[in-house]
Order: structure tokens, then C-alpha cells, then sequence
């Protein structure tokens, strides 16, 4: 796929479009960031961390990427589906969602996330759960803002 048909495919579906670019670098967009349904991951050598468990997001996301020798990992809530039917491949890499969605409560998935585009030499890590609220609570920055948030409510019962 070349970029001028990658950035076509993205800019012709309606909505809003939340553009991800990690060149040689890390990549993180922890909490309530966006309320876009549409992104486009272009990384080469770097990893993209997405939270995609915020209740501003709408219930169908497609993510469009654009991999060589990267990884994004996907924080997503327990039910969320995860569907890679349009990802073409080169060389080596997978879709690693060792838990999967939870299937023990019998009701329809919250969240359907979409995976187009092409990868070379990469993969797709999800991390559901607990696992997604370890990684979200690593990162400085979303750390720092739970704890103003914290602080706030203390303020406010006092």
C-alpha cells in the first residue's frame, strides 16, 4: 500500500482522524486523549502504546497501520473485539491477544476495534484488564494525573 492510498483510505471515512507517528520512539496515549474513532499508527522501529478503554470512544474503532520492524500495543477493556482480517503481512510478526475476550458473561462485546493496513516485521500486542490498568498506571505522566485527581477529591470532602 503506498502512503498517498494509506492516507486516502483514512481521510475518506467520516469523522475525525487521530493521526500516530513513532519514528525511532515511544509512543504513549494514556486516559481520556481523544474521542476519535479513527486512527492512522504510522511507526518505524518504536513502539505505540493506545488506551483504548476511555467511555469517550465510540463503540467502532479502526485502527490503520502502517508497521516496519514496530509494535503497538493495544490497552483495550475485557469484552473488546479484536478483528485483523485486512492486515497484510511481510515477514515475520502476529496479533498476540493471549486472553481474548471474555466470553463468561455471554453479552455482546462493548467494543469492536478494527486492524487494517500493512506490517513489516511487527506485532500487535492487546493487554485486557487488569494487565491494560497496570500498564495505563506506569506511564509518569497518567500517574501524575490520578494523583491531582486524588488530591482534588480530598479538597473537595474536607
Amino acid at each position: 500500500m503506498t502512503t498517498s492510498t494509506f492516507t486516502e483510505a483514512v481521510t475518506k471515512a467520516p469523522g475525525p482522524v487521530e493521526r500516530i507517528h513513532a519514528d525511532h520512539a515511544l509512543v504513549k496515549r494514556i486516559g481520556d486523549w481523544t474521542a476519535a474513532g479513527r486512527f492512522e499508527v504510522r511507526a518505524r522501529s518504536g513502539l505505540v502504546v493506545l488506551d483504548l478503554r476511555s467511555e469517550q470512544l465510540p463503540e467502532e474503532i479502526e485502527i490503520r497501520l502502517d508497521l516496519s520492524r514496530a509494535t503497538v500495543k493495544l490497552l483495550v477493556d475485557d469484552d473488546a473485539v479484536i478483528e485483523h482480517w485486512d492486515l497484510n503481512w511481510t515477514g515475520r510478526g502476529k496479533v498476540k491477544d493471549a486472553q481474548g475476550p471474555s466470553r463468561s458473561t455471554g453479552a455482546t462485546p462493548n467494543r469492536r476495534i478494527t486492524l487494517t493496513g500493512c506490517v513489516r516485521v511487527g506485532e500487535i500486542r492487546v493487554n485486557r484488564g487488569g494487565i491494560a490498568i497496570l500498564a495505563a498506571m506506569t506511564d509518569r505522566a497518567h500517574l501524575r494525573t490520578m494523583r491531582r485527581a486524588h488530591e482534588a477529591k480530598k479538597e473537595q470532602t474536607s
